[in-house]
This record gives C-alpha cells, structure tokens and sequence, in this order.
C-alpha cells in the first residue's frame, strides 16, 4: 500500500516522544511489509489541514494517523469520506476506537500490528451528518467536559487529575433537560440526565467502549433525571461494569436515532467523539455500517489478552 503518516506532536504521549526516531521506526515497520510510507511531524492545530491534504493527494490508498482520541476521529471521518484506509496509532490518553478495534495502545508496538494488518469495512456512525466513532453524548458528560476545559493541565496524568475533578462537580451539580426522542419507530418524551449515543453498544467495560466496531447497529442510553446520590450510583455502576444494570438508565440499539430537545436553551453543549461542540435542537443519529476501511490487527488478539500483555489501566468514560 502506498501510505502517509500524519503524527500530531502534541497528542498525549507524542509530548514526550523522539517524533525523528518514531518517524524512522515507522517507515522501517511498513517497509518491512512492502508498504510505500511517508511521515510527517505537524502541530496539534495543522492535523486536520495535513490529513485533508493526504486525502487530496493522487495515488495514496492509506491514511496512518497517530494522535488523540480527537485527532483519530477527525481522521477517521476524512477517511471515510476519502474512501482511504485507516491505521491508527493511539496516543492519547483513552484511546477508545483503538480499544475497540483490539490495537495494542503501545504507540510502538502498534506499529508491527498496523504494518503486518489487514483491511476491515467497520462501522461509523454521524450525527447531523457529522461523523463520530466512538459516542455522542449530552448531559452530564457534556458539563463535565465544560468543567474539565475550564482547568489546567500539562500532561495525561493531568489530564486524568482535570476529568475526575470535573466529574466530581457534576456529582453535586447534575443537569435535568428534557428530551423526545424516537427509536425504531417508538416517540418518547422524557425528562433526563444524560443522553448517550454509540458506535455500537457499549461492552461491559468500565471505559464505556464498544466491544466491536461491525455490529451495525447503535447503542443508545438515557439517564432518567438524576439526584447527586442517583449521579454517584451511575458512576459506580459504570466503574463496576454494570451500566445497563443501572435504574435510572435505559439501553436501546437502533440504526438510527431521532433527538429533539423542546426548550430552548442558548448554552446547550454535546460531546462528540470527546470534543465539547454547540449542539441543535434537533439531531439525527445514523450508524454507517462497514462504510469505514480500517487497518487491523491479523489474526485479532482477544482484547483481554492485548491488554494484559500491555498493564493497561485507566480512568472511566463518563455517560
């Protein structure tokens, strides 16, 4: 394949990463393998204009991207609009879609995987037309990004530091919105929580990822309206794996999702693939089944084997 790598140098642990030694070990790996492979080093605020040059360019039949959670679903959406395939190196500090895609998180190993791998159609999903590969969310993920983008923090640890000060703000200061929402042909007015819209349903791990990516389907979950106590028990059910578990919360799948948020509220935020984004009064969620091409890992590792070769641990997702 002929291959360019766009790194983003300042994506979690690309901070503190050799980017010329990483580079040279990236096109090592791919050659390897027979790949055709160029890297290129940008900063955070030029990766999405670096990736959409590699889409524009003649003759390139694979987008390697190695950054966040943000800069992965920023490729992800020009991959697929590209009709490129995907690599991903996850270097940020969840790295869902590489979760569920059973990726090693080692920004190093991850390399041999991608450049020995094979090309999967898998699932993305939209909302209003814009692409996500992981969740939209509004409620109390919603405040508690807000609450965390009001912090500083320098590096992951800080990060993590930031995100559980946060949720604990929103413990004592939960949101109470209404909602219709129509699944499957099924309307429903509800006063709730928080909203929670995936790229295939959730597993039953406490980070809130999908446990596939080509089950072409949606996993959406309600929070019915929450007291700090009802907060604190979601969180620990989340920690415990047992989401759906919950009372307050009610789990669905569907292919497509129908919001609308009766008032009118001019501070109404939505996550979208961890980015805090304006959101409209009325949005519709779809699941683009196996529309995405995606480098993956062949033969695929059970991921609890991945993870217990790799020490992998890390703070909750929050609904």
């Amino acid at each position: 394949m002929n291959l360019i790598a766009i790194f983003n140098r300042d994506g979690g642990t690309f901070k503190t990463t050799d980017m010329e030694a990483y580079c040279r070990r990236a096109e090592q790996a791919f050659r390897t393998e027979g790949h055709a492979i160029e890297c290129r080093i940008v900063a955070g605020s030029d990766v999405v204009e670096a990736m959409e040059a590699v889409a524009a360019t003649p003759g390139v039949d694979g987008l390697i991207a190695g950054g966040g959670d943000g800069t992965i679903s920023a490729a992800a959406s020009i991959a697929w609009k590209s009709g490129l395939a995907l690599g991903i190196v996850p270097a940020g500090t969840m790295n869902l879609f590489a979760r569920t895609l059973k990726l090693p998180l080692d920004i190093w190993q991850v390399l041999e995987v991608l450049a020995k791998g094979e090309v999967e159609a898998v699932d993305i999903a939209s909302a209003n037309g814009r692409s996500f590969v992981h969740q939209f969310s509004a409620g109390l993920h919603a405040r508690m990004v807000r609450y965390r983008n009001q912090m500083s923090y320098a590096s992951r640890l800080g990060k993590m530091r930031a995100s559980t000060r946060a949720a604990l703000g929103v413990v004592f200061n939960p949101p109470v919105f209404e909602v219709e929402f129509t699944v499957e042909g099924r309307k429903e007015l509800r006063k709730v929580s928080a909203i929670s819209v995936s790229n295939n349903e959730f597993g039953s791990d406490g980070l809130l990822y999908a446990d596939t990516a080509t089950g072409g389907h949606l996993g959406f979950y309600v929070a019915d309206a929450l007291s700090p106590p009802g907060v604190a028990a979601l969180a620990i059910d989340i920690l415990r794996g047992r989401l759906k578990e919950n009372e307050a919360v009610s789990a669905m799948t569907a292919t497509e999702v129908e919001l609308h948020f009766p008032r009118e509220r001019k501070d109404i935020r939505c996550v979208i693939d961890g980015e805090l984004l304006p959101m409209d009064r009325d949005v519709t969620l779809k699941i683009h089944a196996g529309e995405l091409k995606v480098l993956v890992r062949q033969p695929q590792a059970p991921l609890a084997q991945v993870q217990a070769q790799e020490g992998v641990s890390e703070q909750p997702a929050a609904l």
